[in-house]
């Protein structure tokens, strides 16, 4: 039995970009159930930040999604893009402490600076910025801000590469550095980057437990830079398995998930439940039933989402 902690809050955030599919039911399944089996607390913040993906309701519509099943928040959720003023704050520290200067390189001059060096980008990877303005615009106009990820690493002491512990896959490191370079913390359309409104407002909801798709697990790395960076304490990580689609892919709402039936959501909690390797209920079981059932298998688990 695992031991029960004095402190739990976690968090489901999802993108409003469509309702949630099977795969997106899975995470939040995974971050509830987590958070019951700990006697904790289970959040709800809609990831907003980057609205012109955003659809028109979808938000109300995932709520709506949520509750069907039985997975209720136990805080009002939050909206990112409410939250402008709280990542201009964090922006302007980094700025003052000298660890952000502006960027101003498009996305073309950084994949051609890349090239030039004889690197290419892989597939579903961002080109790693070159430090073009890390020590000056040269002429340009201020695009974006980044991080000087090399400063942080070097005024802070720490370790590189950088390491941390998931509690499902098991030790981790990246040189955030090299491997990603000096990353946006705010767009040049003048959005805030997904890397500083999550560690903000993880933060700001005090989240202990961070349990999400394996999909993120590279963000873990830059998101523990800013969170040292900015003072702010680091969560524990749990990263689950995908739901993959028919051609071997995440699945996703671009390669055409399509929104779980809320109708019957006993059903899809039951495809949710099997995908993270808990037994299936009996046909009359209730939904909270159900996910009173999968809370103690969770608990039971020497290591929960076996692989």
């Amino acid at each position: 039995m695992r031991e029960v902690l004095v402190r739990y809050i976690g968090r489901f955030a999802p993108s409003p970009t469509g309702p949630l599919h099977a795969g997106s039911l899975v995470a939040a399944l995974a971050s509830w159930l987590d958070a019951r089996a700990h006697g904790g607390q289970w959040l709800v913040r809609i990831e907003d930040v980057d609205a012109p993906r955003c659809i028109t309701a979808a938000d109300q519509l995932i709520l709506q999604q949520l509750a069907a099943c039985g997975l209720v928040p136990d805080a009002p959720a939050m909206w990112q893009s409410q939250r402008s003023d709280a990542y201009q704050a964090a922006l302007d520290s980094l700025i003052a402490k000298g660890w952000a200067y502006p960027c101003g390189c498009s996305r073309k001059e950084i994949e051609d600076a890349q090239a030039l060096m004889g690197h290419t980008r892989e597939r579903h990877t961002a080109a790693v910025y070159p430090g073009t303005c890390r020590d000056g615009l040269n002429g340009k106009a201020a695009r974006a801000w980044r991080l000087n990820v090399q400063r942080v690493i070097d005024e802070l002491q720490l370790d590189t590469p950088l390491t941390w512990q998931d509690r499902l896959l098991g030790s981790q490191q990246q040189d955030v550095a090299k491997d990603v370079g000096d990353f946006v913390l705010r767009r040049a359309d003048g959005l805030w980057a997904y890397q500083l409104a999550v560690v903000v407002d993880d933060a700001a909801q005090g989240i202990t437990h961070i349990v999400r798709g394996e999909d993120l697990t590279d963000n873990t790395a830059r998101q523990i830079v800013l969170q040292r960076a900015l003072g702010l304490a680091t969560p524990c990580y749990m990263h689950t398995p995908l739901v993959l689609g028919e051609n071997g892919e995440k699945l996703s709402k671009q390669n055409g998930a399509t929104a779980f039936d809320a109708s019957h959501p006993l059903k899809a909690l039951q495809t949710a439940a099997q995908a993270l390797g808990l037994p299936k209920p009996s046909d009359d079981t209730s939904i909270a039933q159900a996910l009173a059932e999968w809370t103690k298998a969770w608990q039971e688990m020497d290591s929960p989402v076996p692989r």
